[in-house]
């Protein structure tokens, strides 16, 4: 097992010794939702749960470690340990009880400092994560693998911080370069979960449909939106056209009967006629 210089030890027992050994091969960071100093959190693991990470960040910039690197640490789910032995080293850092606030420059610093010396010392490579088990850096929610029925950590501040400061931050202490993005073997690139709520729940970019261009109206829809709109039109011309063969079906069955049928409508007059319907229900339902 490999232990941080940086950090205060603090060794989990019996898990220290019991769980089972991984290769580190990603970085994850946490918020646990609570302003504690690393000895509190120490105390939580040991006392209150079954779960634990590697590290904990408090505010004033101490690191405690409580579980070595190469050991299985329960703090990421699907990314603990997997079946090829590779696994995931968590960090839980102090934050407010609604997880809204930014980690103070302390906390950046030391998760800078802490990143670089997991570069060096397992060979994590430095990128962000594009799958859920691509080796690299990441944050709670980047991935559903990561976490238990879905989280929001480590908070909308912290992951923006992790992008803009404490990433880049990593990379350029070690000395390295981020490495240009790759699809993993055999796909493209994975959007995370909030990535693709992002692009679905976005307004603003994709104009309204025509008959929706009225300027005391909503000018711009969501994809979200066209989705549901294009899939309650589809429904509605599905069931028109049901009607229209139900009536075509009944002209032939008079037809075949011998009974005299009044009014003969030409193939065009009929294409005309069920135009005619359509177009209406389609300003029916945008009324």
């Amino acid at each position: 097992m490999a232990w941080y210089p940086g950090a205060i030890k603090m060794e989990l027992q019996p898990e220290s010794d019991a769980q089972p050994a991984i290769r580190p091969t990603q970085f994850i960071v946490h918020s646990i939702v609570a302003p504690w100093t690393v000895r509190r959190t120490y105390e939580y693991w040991r006392d209150s749960t079954n779960l634990e990470s590697h590290f904990g960040v408090d505010y004033a910039g101490d690191v405690g470690q409580y579980i070595g690197t190469e050991t299985r640490a329960d703090a990421n789910a699907g990314a603990n340990r997997r079946p090829d032995g590779t696994g995931a080293v968590s960090a839980e850092t102090a934050a407010t009880l609604q997880a809204s606030d930014p980690w103070n420059d302390k906390q950046v610093e030391e998760l800078i400092k802490l990143g670089v010396w997991l570069h060096q010392r397992h060979n994590i490579p430095l990128r962000i994560c594009r799958t859920h088990d691509d080796p690299g850096y990441g944050y709670h929610s980047l991935f559903p693998q990561w976490s238990v029925g879905g989280t929001a950590c480590p908070g909308a501040a912290r992951k923006k911080q992790f992008r803009d400061v404490v990433f880049p931050g990593i990379v350029a202490r070690a000395g390295g370069k981020t490495q240009p993005p790759q699809a993993p073997t055999g796909g493209e690139m994975a959007l995370s979960t909030d990535d693709i709520r992002r692009i679905f729940e976005t307004d603003g970019f994709l104009s309204s449909p025509d008959y929706d261009k009225d300027p005391t109206g909503n000018l711009h829809w969501s994809a979200e939106s066209y989705l549901r709109n294009t899939y309650l039109h589809a429904r509605e011309v599905r069931r028109q056209l049901a009607t229209l063969r139900d009536i075509e079906a009944a002209v032939k069955r008079l037809e075949a009967s011998g009974v005299p049928v009044s009014i003969q409508l030409t193939p065009d007059q009929i294409k005309a006629i069920a135009k005619a319907v359509v177009d209406e229900q389609y300003k029916r339902l945008a009324e």
